[in-house]
């Protein structure tokens, strides 16, 4: 079942609610424990459907060069983070031009980069917490962040079933131990290094399914 793999998976995808505990942490907003549950929910779900996708395609592709085409997508996203890494402080930096007309699409995706960026944006009303209605809209955030890698994890043949249970578990426990780093210890490398390690585990993942899985 690639327990290896399906580790490596579940830690790269986890790394941005780390990220989003660490500074809800610093900045001491708290969320509840039903919070993080639906976070953990819809995150599941997000690994669920993208597999699932993933499954589908991989119908039509020769049996041969599913795990060749599979691993070439973790891969090719693992670049992709680790690129993006080292621009992630300029737009933290950049503000976002309200004035621009976008579609409904376009303004849902820059909210979600939004929030990636800058997770204390999701408590929109300042209450310091962070409510069930707004973690909705965060857990939606770190889901499709991550649909490209469940899509190409499937491809390369992950248990859909398995994956999705460790991506819920991982997930209730990711915000609360990010949250600890920030409260307590006030770390900001992961912060600032998410996407650098999150690319690097996703191309071994890639490397792995590819010479060994």
């Amino acid at each position: 079942m690639h327990i290896l793999s399906i580790l490596l998976f579940v830690i790269s995808a986890t790394l941005d609610n780390v990220v989003v505990g660490i500074a809800y942490g610093i900045r001491k907003l708290k969320i509840s424990v039903s919070s993080n549950i639906l976070i953990a929910f819809i995150s599941c779900a997000g690994t669920l459907i993208s597999m699932t996708v993933g499954k589908f395609i991989s119908t039509f592709i020769c049996e041969r060069s599913e795990n060749l085409i599979g691993s070439s997508i973790l891969i090719l996203l693992g670049i992709w983070f680790t690129v993006s890494s080292f621009k992630i402080s300029d737009k933290k930096d950049t503000s976002i031009n309200s004035s621009e007309k976008q579609n409904m699409l376009e303004s849902y995706k820059s909210q979600c980069e939004e929030i990636l960026i800058s997770p204390e944006k999701a408590d929109k009303d300042n209450s310091g917490c962070i409510d069930l209605k707004e973690s909705l809209f965060l857990g939606f955030a770190l889901a499709l962040n991550n649909m490209g890698l469940g899509i190409g994890a499937s491809i390369t043949g992950l248990s859909i079933t398995l994956t999705s249970i460790f991506t819920f578990v991982f997930n209730l426990t990711a915000i609360p131990i990010g949250y600890i780093l920030g409260k307590r210890f006030l770390s900001s490398f992961l912060e600032n290094k998410a996407n650098l390690i999150s690319g690097m585990i996703i191309i071994l993942l890639g490397l792995y399914q590819l010479f060994i899985g």
